[in-house]
């Protein structure tokens, strides 16, 4: 018997659990109406039209075998043209490459990108799924603040001209996660020329972009520049459940994704590629689906923000969100988020507290709250709630 244990792998050391999937534990009790989860609406996933796809790819045997580790050569002629039409220009299937959610996209970049101790600029706040791949890969991560016009394009400049030499800039600029806000388009250039300019990469990671309420949102980073990643995924029109994201890279970075794929997991599911593909090529159903969605969190949207506005009055200042799943929003009056929610949750409310998504220790007063999962009724009872544990923690 080995009185020694075995060593785990030292960048272990300074990795933490996802504040966000520890706090769904917690929120799983139905007495609590839960604003923490950044899931979409099950009700609005359109689970008959998936199982008629499922039904239809069973049919050809081929789907039950492996694929090629980039992706079904079908899905990814869809996504080539659709990615096309939202960038400008023609993306070759070459350029695509299908991973299991956009978040392993995210993971394996980080391994092609980046050398141990490499600079990786965020977002600050960011996103949590980010900031625990940039740590996994031993980046040195700087934070760059958000305002109302998303990435503060000018701060990053600063860092530039300070000698500031990143291999990544990471943004989520539609509907950011956490904090709301979208990134202006005169940023979106600016970010692009200052790529390369200075010759580092920019992720573009994109998963909300189609949850637009009122109007589309401008043209991607990638429009201004081959030196930006994009990411995305269906889970948020579709169904996470599919797994299926997808990266728009040169091609020699997607040949060096694909060597780590098939160490990974060789490659991903044709069956799920497939029902995928049956369902983005069902345009005319899709346009019809997507709208739904859009229509629907639009109105939740505007419900919460208004429950927030009247019954807090001033004392909380938020976000007025145009799409995505997100509002974020501070105590006016110094509440510390973190500290109220053992009590917000006794009351029967979850929110995720700001410092979940702090890149330091920052964000004491803030809360992200997700508008997908409930109807207005809810939501507003649900303000309602986190009123009363306000109140009763001061």
């Amino acid at each position: 018997m080995s009185l020694t244990s075995p060593a785990l792998a030292g960048k272990l050391a300074g990795l933490q659990s996802s504040a966000i999937r520890d706090l769904l534990k917690l929120t799983a009790r139905p007495e609590i109406i839960s604003l923490a989860g950044g899931l979409p609406d099950a009700a609005l996933m359109p689970g008959e039209r998936i199982a008629a796809a499922a039904e239809a790819a069973l049919r050809d045997p081929a789907v039950l075998q492996y694929t090629e580790s980039p992706g079904w050569p079908a899905l990814r002629a869809v996504i080539a043209e659709r990615e096309s039409a939202e960038i400008g220009r023609s993306v070759p299937v070459g350029e695509v490459f299908i991973t299991h959610g956009s978040q392993q996209a995210l993971s394996l970049l980080a391994e092609v990108l980046l050398d141990p101790g490499a600079l990786v600029v965020v977002e600050d706040p960011a996103y949590v799924g980010a900031l625990q791949v940039f740590r996994a890969a031993g980046a040195r991560i700087v934070a760059v603040p958000l305002d109302a016009d998303g990435l503060r394009v000018d701060v990053l400049e600063e860092l530039l001209a300070a000698g500031e030499r990143p291999a990544v800039v990471h943004t989520v600029a539609n509907f950011h996660n956490p904090g709301g806000v979208t990134l202006a388009p005169e940023r979106r250039r600016r970010l692009a020329e200052l790529a390369e300019a200075h010759g580092f990469w920019v992720i573009e990671d994109d998963p909300y972009g189609e949850l637009w309420f009122d109007r589309p949102t401008p043209a991607p980073v990638a429009s201004y520049s081959p030196q930006v990643i994009r990411l995305s995924s269906v889970s948020k029109i579709l169904a996470p459940a599919l797994r299926v994201g997808w990266l728009i890279a040169p091609e020699r970075v997607c040949r060096a994704v694909e060597l780590l794929k098939q160490g990974a997991d060789l490659c991903g599911s044709a069956l799920t590629h497939q029902i995928t593909t049956d369902l983005l090529t069902d345009t005319d159903w899709l346009t019809t689906h997507v709208d739904t969605i859009r229509a629907a969190y639009g109105t939740r949207a505007r419900a919460l923000v208004a429950a927030l506005r009247t019954t807090f009055a001033g004392r909380v200042h938020c976000t007025d969100p145009t799409g995505g799943m997100f509002i974020w929003a501070d105590f006016t009056d110094g509440t510390n988020a973190s500290t109220l929610l053992p009590t917000a949750l006794e009351a029967g409310v979850a929110y995720v507290p700001g410092a979940a998504f702090a890149v330091t220790d920052a964000y004491q007063t803030s809360m992200r709250l997700c508008f997908t999962t409930s109807d207005e009724p809810t939501l507003t009872e649900a303000i309602h709630r986190l009123a009363k544990a306000a109140t009763t923690s001061v």
